[in-house]
């Protein structure tokens, strides 16, 4: 046997189409009701309880109890990043598995990943901080700059409390319907964050979907202008 990480292990829990669906309904990035997640898988609440225990064994999610009911979500943003890349990859080699429908031109334009902003709004953010030399890429490694500290608080993002936490500030996550990257870490939540408390997008209910207002598409493009 070949030493090192077991990623046979980490194919085998994502691999099953049940627990694959669960998985990306916790890509929301709100905790959600093994009932909720049967839903979801199309499976009954028993099985979905086996996926799931297998799933937290695993160290993919995690579980916590308020009240009577148990709430699941991801053990941390890497499990999200891991997923919207494997689907970034599959889209790539033309492995899809879904008719595209109603809410399809809305979901690629933006959509939340995990807790950050995905969809073309999402690398166009990206595309702009970096054009406008706000963000610094070395290979998939993101730093943010002084000019983007200020260009940052000129949005009204004070980016102090960001660094203090261990999370990483900024992170490259491969987008699955752009095929390329987004932002990640805790400025692309503070982003997205922002971008609701402020009325220029918000979340459509049981959807990943973030719909954006006329104004508030003139506010991001105007915040985010298109690179040439």
């Amino acid at each position: 046997m070949i030493e090192g990480p077991d990623i046979a292990r980490i194919g085998s829990l994502v691999g099953d189409p049940a627990r694959a669906n669960i998985l990306v309904a916790l890509l929301g990035g709100r905790a959600l009701t093994a009932t909720e997640l049967a839903g979801a898988a199309g499976v009954t609440v028993q099985t979905a309880s086996s996926h799931l225990s297998k799933l937290e064994d695993g160290g993919l999610i995690r579980q916590q109890k308020q009240g009577r009911h148990r709430y699941f979500s991801f053990a941390d943003e890497t499990v999200g990043g891991l997923i919207e890349g494997l689907m970034g990859f599959a889209a790539s080699r033309g492995h899809l598995r879904h008719r595209l429908g109603p809410k399809e031109p809305e979901l690629r334009k933006a959509r939340i990943c995990y807790d950050h902003l995905a969809g073309d709004y999402g690398v166009r953010m990206l595309d702009s901080l970096v054009a406008r030399g706000a963000i610094e890429v070395d290979g998939e490694a993101l730093a943010l700059t002084a000019a983007g500290e200020s260009l940052l608080a000129g949005f009204g993002i004070d980016v102090a409390p960001l660094k203090a936490l261990r999370r990483p500030l900024c992170r490259s996550c491969l987008d699955w319907s752009e095929r390329r990257a987004h932002m990640a870490g805790s400025l692309g939540k503070a982003l997205l964050e922002h971008f609701v408390e402020t009325g220029l997008a918000r979340r459509e209910p049981g959807s990943r979907v973030m719909a954006f207002s006329p104004d508030g598409d003139r506010r991001f493009q105007a915040m985010f202008p298109a690179q040439a």
